[in-house]
């Protein structure tokens, strides 16, 4: 039997099959879902605060100090812009190939750069080529984190139970601040080195540790299962040998694809503000000590992690779209008083703001983000959509955050009120986004494709197919 390149099978499993894996097997699932994310976000975060408080002096040292911190946040935004990339080469893959052999790829390629960061020599050591490494080298951290999330999500996604898909999805997003907890608290204990030290060997230490645990996490995902609802559309699509999913998905779900993103900018804007950029104004007003500083982020992503289990399993029972309208709402209400805390320039005023602006908002508009992101599209291109609007959303709404907000403030005269109204502006736009969506907590893993009622969605569609992968192999 044929059937056009543009029409993806949706195959119904013969009765009885159950899709969720094995309680032990769920169990392996979202300890490499959450172990994996938390070395790559390790990685990740972890340039994103040495970027604020060590690059600006190791990499661009000469240049004036808001000038350096500006430059040293360009090679932040710079992973960021490679990251939708890494989404359209990984998510494609893992369309065709399957999500685990993609995810061992990440990691590794992920703990190859962090640790080559660790090792790079500076500017007076090697001149010019130090910062190019750099970007190099953060491009490359960029392209691997564009491909983690979501494959890490999707393998717990699309093998828990319909009434834990939202909880078993967050353990992807989990691993992101409990890699950012690990991060800082290994910096922040090399910052009690006396300053020469730290900026000499300190702040290396905690790149170069990111070895072992890649070497970790790729031990735990050798040994993951590839989800049941991949391997069972894969081989019922098995003719279509050019099939391009990532070409599919523009094509036939661009809507979708627009909500995924759109919906996901206020979570990544908390992150981009709340997780790097505000950490580089306390310090750089010297309201707090560097160690104080990251002590407290610290803290914060212990209050993230709770705050993504809370939302997340109150979002199996209330629906995803509900928890992150919430959440959304919460972030333009409390946006004016969080800046406002980070201006008293106390100890407690910034760890409310950290908990507030960072661990509540965060966790409420990304804890349901990626069950809800997964049942927006069809299996066969759910790894390029959930992949591409996700990472999209994390370079507009935190790749370029910490640039524009120093600028803000420099414009504003000290003031942060103006990086109040991005702030809300982006969660303005997320809250219309998801009023525009629907909800498919309650539909089966199985039903989602059907449910969607066509693969595409132009005057041209094509119903789904229902037939049995057997029919389609005769």
């Amino acid at each position: 039997m044929s059937h056009s390149s543009s029409s993806v099978p949706a195959s119904p499993a013969p009765e009885g099959t159950v899709y969720h894996a094995s309680p032990r097997e769920m169990r392996r699932i979202l300890f490499s879902s959450f172990l994996g994310t938390a070395v790559e976000y390790y990685d990740f975060i972890l340039y994103a605060t040495a970027a604020g408080i060590v690059f600006n002096q190791v990499f661009f040292a000469g240049l004036d100090p808001n000038a350096a911190l500006f430059v040293s946040f360009g090679t932040l935004a710079v992973g960021y812009i490679a990251r939708p990339l890494g989404a359209f080469l990984f998510g494609n893959l893992g369309d065709k190939i399957g999500r685990k052999a993609i995810l061992i790829t990440t990691v590794l390629a992920m703990g190859i750069a962090s640790t080559l960061i660790g090792l790079l020599p500076t500017t007076a050591q090697i001149g010019v080529w130090a910062p190019i490494l750099l970007v190099s080298l953060r491009i490359f951290q960029g392209l691997a984190v564009g491909g983690e999330w979501g494959g890490a999500m999707l393998l717990a996604f699309e093998n828990s139970k319909k009434s834990s898909r939202g909880f078993a999805s967050a353990f992807a997003y989990m691993g992101a601040p409990a890699g950012t907890i690990l991060g800082t608290l290994i910096l922040s204990a090399m910052s009690t080195l006396p300053k020469a030290q730290f900026l000499a060997w300190g702040w290396r230490v905690p790149f170069v540790f990111s070895a072992v645990l890649m070497m970790l996490a790729i031990f735990i995902r050798m040994r993951v299962s590839e989800s049941k609802i991949f391997t069972e559309v894969s081989a019922a699509s098995e003719k279509s040998k050019r099939r391009i999913p990532v070409a599919e998905l523009f094509r036939d779900h661009r809507k979708p694809l627009l909500i995924a993103m759109v919906s996901g900018l206020s979570g990544q804007m908390a992150q981009g503000l709340m997780g790097a950029w505000a950490i580089s104004f306390a310090v750089q007003q010297a309201i707090l000590a560097q160690t104080e500083v990251l002590n407290i982020k610290a803290i914060g992503g212990v209050f993230t992690v709770l705050a993504i289990i809370t939302a997340s399993k109150l979002s199996d029972r209330l629906g995803r779209r509900k928890i992150l309208i919430w959440g959304n709402a919460g972030a333009i209400v409390l946006a004016f008083p969080v800046m406002a805390l980070l201006d008293m320039g106390s100890t407690m005023a910034f760890m409310l703001a950290i908990v507030l602006g960072l661990s509540l908002v965060q966790g409420f508009t990304s804890g349901p983000y990626g069950a809800f992101a997964g049942e927006l599209f069809p299996t066969a291109v759910r790894y390029s959509g959930t992949s591409i609007g996700y990472q999209m959303a994390s370079t507009l709404g935190a790749g370029f955050t910490p640039m524009i907000a120093t600028a803000l403030v420099i414009a504003g005269g000290g003031d942060l009120w103006l990086v109040a109204l991005l702030w809300m502006s982006f969660s303005a736009m997320s809250l219309v986004a998801l009023l525009y969506s629907k909800d498919r907590s309650g539909s089966d893993i199985q039903n989602l494709d059907a449910d969607m009622g066509t693969v595409a969605h132009g005057p041209t569609a094509e119903p789904i197919r229902r037939e049995s992968s057997a029919a389609i192999q005769s």
